[in-house]
């Protein structure tokens, strides 16, 4: 029944067909079970484990790559070849493959488990009216039409219109499904307003929602996926995960790579079909087969294999750091993504605030001598814990509060008139609250009073243990005045009282609405002497100028406090008892900002990333949060800046573009809103994080770019999100976008290493294929340098340090390539440079070294022809091991030294050198160590066909190898300094597409 809450009482018990004082018949129960269905979240069904392990394999360059092992694997057979050497190309590509097809299944396993947890919100039992008798029920077990009852501390087990009220009011706190700061009181009567939210339907009981306060009798109107936790479910379900920004770019990139290898290895093929018929190849077929290898050779070489092993790797050492930074990453991709966020759109409650309702402001009458003297008191401490200290009007603390007569009072006033409760958790090292919010403020406010008639009461109190602190006063309190009787709150009197006696003496002490409470007192205690004044015209005005101030400017939440001398014996209380008052105090109470939030909300802004704050409370107590953090200081007003969500939903199209843009806070908002905002602000290209800590905030968290659960928060938003703040802190986001902006720069220059290497591999395949001289490398080779000499230093380029400018930059554009046209025409340079390297120290060994053959160039490059004709050497020099092993050295040596020069992009070595990152130079050492190891040790020589060098070679090898760096700091000086340098490669084309159609694809 979807509009239960617009229908009277007697409406929905008749649709259900039930009698609210017999509840159903067993016959009804089991009708509305099949019409119905279970109260239970129904299990989604899951993706089978082989889906999601081709899904790892959906990738073009990772479809090239197991096309180019087949290749390899078919071809060593058509030659016949057997042992190890003939199968490891193949066999290694695919176990690279396999490993990072294991990730991969792994992170898509852990991120099904989010709607699972949905199933901890849901009651376990529930106190169910069947056939005339009440029961206890699994909840599994209601149906609609099912009368309940519900009592404080009860978990509602499904959705339910309230149909009778067994105490003064029902209270119920419903933030984990709205986030609205404080408890909301229900009641019977239907609604009428029009597209009512959450907060509007003041007569539903929501699934999963918790009782604070009285008794109450309802009918259950909705079970299983049909409640409101059953809409978060389904919301879920239909958000899908979003790409991350490097994630695209990388797949772009990857795509056009592709395309360009494709084109290369053809573009060999062809240039060598007159060789085709060579002698040496015995026949056309098999000469195209060799050079077919060769094209093949080219593809390995070409495609980083190292790149999404090494992207991973860097992602992880990020997660680290963070996790030091109280931010623990759930998904590696989001530390990247947090780098080019522009909007954070933060829950008020809990995350920019406590959510532990604080008294922080007190009022009381000091004196008449010199006319109306109205003295405030300011009160510290954000949470529930008992720490925090009274400061006069001047911002004196006051040593013993407990001395003055009006706060005393308050004191006990708060911890009589009270039937919360305030304990120490040891297990999450915290204080918690049991009951009604405000009412455990008060219990926190008398405990930071203290007690009187000790000098030194607040040392020893701090003595005490956590466990005994807690309540220490209040329990004081409530052994000098024993309870005698209490007359609840309700909602036509807005007031409770509670009758105690105290050495033969009774008193009531009364809180509530102060309108109330004022209009009922007849005098007033003074602060200054305890004594007590007749309430007069003038000290109702002060009062009410003052209540004013507090509710009205500062938006708290104020409760009026007041005791009354009851006769002697009296043992029950009427509400005829509850005139002729004594005025205590006013004390105004909010749910207060964290401490280090401002500061955090500044650094956003100075970032360039804008905050929005989205709450379920209401407007006015939004806007004055928002005022008290101090981050909204730039803001004149808050007009055309916030909006309630049925506002901004009334906009015409236009209007809503123009107010995204200008938004800076959203109040009145239910689930389905938050979702809302994040897609209309993702259709206007920002990338968005989302904050929360309720399952209120699930789906919203899922849908954004990245999601931020707070580490106190329910298991469900934890799960939905990318990273949870250990700390609950704001501030901690700042910390992280700058990990994330240093990640996705060290993420550009191993990208830059990696690319550039690999092109100078394909240049001296080309190069060599050009030229018709022999293989300068054997795929084998090519493999042993794409992984172990590439992967290392590429992984410790993650190392490097964090620019100190890092967020003082605007965020970067999603549209924005991590190669850019000028990036890439440098990686062109340096990779011709490498790859012509390689080739000359091949040419170098047959025509210039001691060693070598000193064969003229021309015999080189008709080196094939060699067995048809008479040469003056044999022709078996073409097999010689040593040119290949000069050409892979120089290609893992001009690595090395380009390794360095991606210690930043743009910033000369002079400036930036090799020790400001030490895991590099150990990087380039080891690889060098394992190099020398192949080279040196007969058996690993023999498997990758080197042989060990001369000193005279290694020379000619640094010759070959130094000028890279010479090369990069030219290019690095011109992008410092020519900012104009633009090269749009056709390539880029692809980048004019709007972001919508990306995440599309």
């Amino acid at each position: 029944m979807e509009d239960a809450y617009a229908r009277s009482v007697s409406e929905v018990l008749d649709f259900f067909g039930v009698d609210s004082t017999k509840g159903l018949t067993d016959f009804q129960v089991s009708q509305h079970a099949r019409l119905y269905g279970k109260n239970v979240l129904p299990e989604e069904e899951r993706t089978p484990f082989w889906k999601l392990v081709f899904k790892q394999f959906d990738d073009l360059l990772v479809k090239i790559l197991i096309a180019a092992a087949l290749v390899s694997f078919v071809l060593a057979l058509i030659n016949g070849e057997t042992g190890l050497t003939a199968f490891l190309e193949p066999s290694v590509i695919l176990l690279i493959l396999a490993a990072n097809a294991a990730v991969g299944v792994i992170t898509e396993t852990n991120a099904e488990n989010a709607l699972e947890e949905l199933r901890a919100y849901q009651a376990d039992i529930a106190t169910v009216l069947r056939n005339g008798c009440f029961s206890i029920l699994p909840a599994t077990e209601l149906v609609p039409g099912d009368i309940v009852e519900v009592s404080v501390g009860n978990k509602i087990p499904a959705d339910m219109r309230m149909i009778e009220m067994l105490t003064g009011q029902l209270r119920v706190d419903q933030a984990i499904l709205t986030g609205e700061s404080s408890s909301v009181e229900k009641d019977l009567e239907s609604t009428i307003a029009t597209n009512a939210v959450y907060q509007d339907k003041t007569n539903i009981l929501f699934s999963g929602t918790v009782v604070v306060a009285g008794r109450a009798r309802a009918v259950v109107i909705g079970v299983g996926a049909n409640t409101a936790m059953g809409s978060i479910r389904d919301s879920m379900l239909r958000t899908d995960d979003e790409v991350t920004p490097l994630k695209k770019k990388l797949d772009e990139f990857g795509t056009f790579l592709a395309k360009v290898i494709a084109g290369i290895c053809v573009l060999v093929w062809i240039v060598n079909i007159g060789h085709f018929r060579d002698p040496a190849h015995g026949g056309f077929l098999r000469g195209a087969i060799h050079y077919f290898k060769i094209a093949v050779a080219l593809a390995v070489a070409a495609i980083p294999e190292g790149l999404p092993a090494v992207v991973t790797t860097c992602l992880a050492l990020g997660t680290k750091r963070m996790a030091r930074l109280n931010a623990i990453v759930r998904s590696l991709p989001s530390v990247e993504t947090l780098g080019c966020t522009t909007v954070i759109c933060s829950d008020k409650t809990g995350t920019l605030t406590t959510n532990m309702m604080s008294v922080s402001k007190i009022c009381v009458f000091h004196s008449m001598q010199n006319g109306p003297e109205v003295a405030e008191f300011g009160v510290s401490g954000t949470t529930y814990a008992p720490e925090g200290f009274i400061f006069d009007s001047t911002g004196v603390q006051l040593e013993f509060p407990a001395q003055l007569p009006c706060l005393l009072h308050i004191a006990m006033c708060s911890a009589l008139c009270n039937e919360s409760l305030l304990q120490y958790n040891p297990d999450k090292g915290n204080y918690e609250k049991i009951g009604e919010s405000t009412e455990v403020a008060l219990r926190v406010l008398a405990e930071k009073v203290g007690l009187p008639g000790f000098d030194s009461m607040p040392s020893a109190l701090n003595m005490l243990s956590k466990h005994e602190r807690a309540s220490y006063c209040n329990h004081y309190w409530e052994n000098q005045f024993k309870k005698v009787s209490v007359l609840e709150f309700s909602r036509d009197r807005k007031m409770m009282s509670v009758l105690c006696n105290h050495k033969q003496m009774e008193i009531m002490f009364c809180k509530g609405a102060p309108e109330s409470i004022i209009s009922r007192c007849t005098n007033i205690l003074c602060n200054s002497d305890g004594s007590t004044i007749p309430m007069n015209a003038a000290l109702r005005a002060e009062l009410d100028s003052r209540l004013n101030s507090f509710a009205g400017k500062e938006t708290l939440r104020c409760l009026a406090l007041a005791l009354k001398i009851m006769p002697m014996g009296q043992q029950t209380l009427s509400i005829d008892d509850e005139k002729d008052l004594t005025f205590i105090g006013l004390v105004g109470m909010l749910d207060p900002p964290r401490e280090e939030v401002r500061n955090a909300m500044i650094s956003c802004m100075t970032a360039g990333i804008r905050v929005i704050v989205v709450t379920g409370d209401n407007k006015s107590t939004a806007e004055s949060v928002c005022r008290k953090i101090g981050a909204f200081d730039h803001l004149v007003d808050f007009i055309g800046h916030s909006y309630t969500a049925a506002e901004f939903e009334e906009l015409p199209g236009m209007q809503q573009t123009v107010a995204l843009q200008r938004m800076a806070l959203l109040t009145r908002v239910e689930p389905s809103h938050k979702r809302m905002l994040v897609e209309a602000l993702q259709n206007q290209n920002e990338v968005v994080a989302m904050t929360g800590d309720g399952v209120n905030d699930a789906p919203a968290l899922k849908k954004a770019d990245i999601g931020i659960a707070m580490g106190s928060g329910t298991a469900v938003a934890k799960s939905a999100s990318d990273m949870v703040l250990a700390d609950d802190n704001f501030a901690t986001i700042v910390a992280a976008v700058a990990e994330g902006r240093a990640i996705y720069n060290n993420t550009k220059q191993f990208i830059r290493y990696m690319i550039s290497s690999n092109i100078g591999e394909v240049v001296c395949i080309f190069v060599a294929a050009v030229l018709g001289i022999p293989d300068t490398l054997a795929p084998v080779q090519l493999l042993w340098v794409n992984l172990v000499t590439d992967g290392l230093p590429a992984t410790a380029i993650g190392f490097n340090k964090q620019d100190s400018d890092v967020m003082k930059a605007k965020p970067r554009k999603v549209s924005e390539a991590v190669v850019t046209g000028w990036l890439f025409f440098r990686y062109l340079v340096i990779g011709a440079y490498v790859g012509l390297a390689t080739v000359a120290g091949f040419i170098w060994w047959f025509v210039y070294s001691e060693t070598g053959p000193k064969l003229p160039y021309s015999e080189l490059m008709n080196f094939d022809t060699c067995p048809t004709r008479e040469t003056a050497y044999p022709c078996s020099i073409f097999e010689d091991r040593h040119p290949s092993t000069v050409s892979m050295t120089v290609l893992v040596v001009v690595e090395m030294f380009n390794a360095l020069n991606n210690l930043s992009e743009n910033q000369s070595l002079l400036v930036i050198p090799p020790w400001s990152n030490l895991w590099l130079v150990a990087s380039i050492i080891i690889t060098m160590l394992l190099h020398m190891l192949i080279l040196y040790i007969p058996p690993l020589s023999t498997l990758f066909s080197v042989t060990p060098l001369s000193w005279n070679e290694w020379t000619v090898i640094l010759y070959l190898s130094f000028p890279v760096i010479i090369i990069d700091e030219v290019l690095k000086f011109f992008s410092r300094n020519s900012h104009g340098i633009r090269f749009n490669f056709r390539f880029r084309r692809f980048e004019a597409l709007p972001k919508k159609e990306l995440r599309d694809k």
